[in-house]
């Protein structure tokens, strides 16, 4: 089956969207705000916290990059009307950081500034190896005028060990995943192992230096590795918190909430859900399979 699976990912550009959305519905709040409150507060209901991301990526249009930053600010504002718990991740290149990185910055600040007013975060995500350096001098650039404002880093990638170190000295606020791009590699950790081992590495120095860290991942083995290293750190429940995709592995989020541990919950919703939903399919084949179910019929 791990091979048709594998083959169903590759097919998936040719499968109808409407079969995509019956499969990855699970992984997307919804097409627009509501729908991310009510998800929100089913999350919040169980103890969870969340993260809403307004879905959609590259733009080719200053007006595009506009329509973003407004989308993100009116996010921001929903949020605290709805009194939920929940902060905003942005991506750099929805608010037009490939066209001209001065008004990327400025759409960020008008996003961030907004998240002030609130009293809210802001988490900068990353995206691919072409991104990241911009990127990082973007959240940079808002670090020094913002204190809630916080990064992501990809352990699969070389580099991120010296940016980990960086940022460990400034006690940033870290969100560490393992990286989902497909990156050359010259650029990136290819063996599965390699990248679980460079994850833990990073996540100590990130622990170890007193930084509030996003541990997102569903891996069994730095989940644990996690709790293991929490507690022979003696790192406070403050000082941390686990993050994982919204339907994904609910029994080891309930598990972690059960447990203590903060948690969560990375809510996406808009128009632009299929790009979106395709990347979560190839992440996961065994789930792929289920295209294959809801085309023939098997095990309906």
């Amino acid at each position: 089956m791990n091979l048709l699976n594998n083959l169903i990912v590759g097919t998936l550009p040719f499968v109808p969207k409407q079969i995509v959305a019956k499969i990855a519905g699970r992984y997307i709040a919804g097409a627009t705000f509501p729908d991310a409150v009510k998800t929100v507060q089913q999350l919040n209901s169980i103890h969870a916290m969340a993260t809403v991301d307004v879905l959609g990526e590259d733009i080719f249009t200053k007006d595009q990059a506009t329509q973003s930053r407004n989308a993100s600010i009116a996010v921001l504002n929903g949020i605290a009307e709805n009194r939920i718990d929940s902060n905003l991740s942005i991506k750099l290149t929805s608010l037009g950081l490939k066209m001209d990185k001065q008004f990327c910055i400025d759409n960020t600040n008008a996003i961030i500034e907004t998240a002030r007013v609130h009293n809210n975060f802001v988490r900068v995500d990353m995206e691919d190896r072409t991104c990241t350096k911009a990127t990082l001098e973007i959240y940079q650039t808002m670090r020094s005028q913002y204190e809630r404002v916080g990064i992501v880093i990809q352990a699969y990638l070389h580099r991120s060990e010296k940016d980990i170190r960086t940022l460990a000295a400034e006690k940033a606020n870290v969100r560490l995943c393992k990286g989902i791009y497909n990156e050359p590699p010259e650029d990136a950790i290819k063996d599965y192992k390699g990248i679980q081992d460079n994850y833990l590495k990073l996540l100590r120095i990130l622990f170890e230096s007193g930084c509030y860290v996003g541990v997102a991942t569903h891996d069994d083995v730095l989940i644990n590795g996690a709790k293991k290293m929490i507690v022979e750190l003696g790192v406070p429940k403050e000082r941390y918190e686990f993050q994982m995709l919204l339907g994904v592995r609910h029994e080891t989020r309930n598990s972690l909430i059960a447990e203590g541990h903060r948690l969560r919950v990375y809510v996406p919703f808009g128009k632009d859900w299929y790009g979106y939903s395709v990347r979560r399919l190839k992440e996961n084949p065994q789930m792929a399979g289920n295209v294959f179910k809801a085309i023939f019929g098997v095990g309906q």
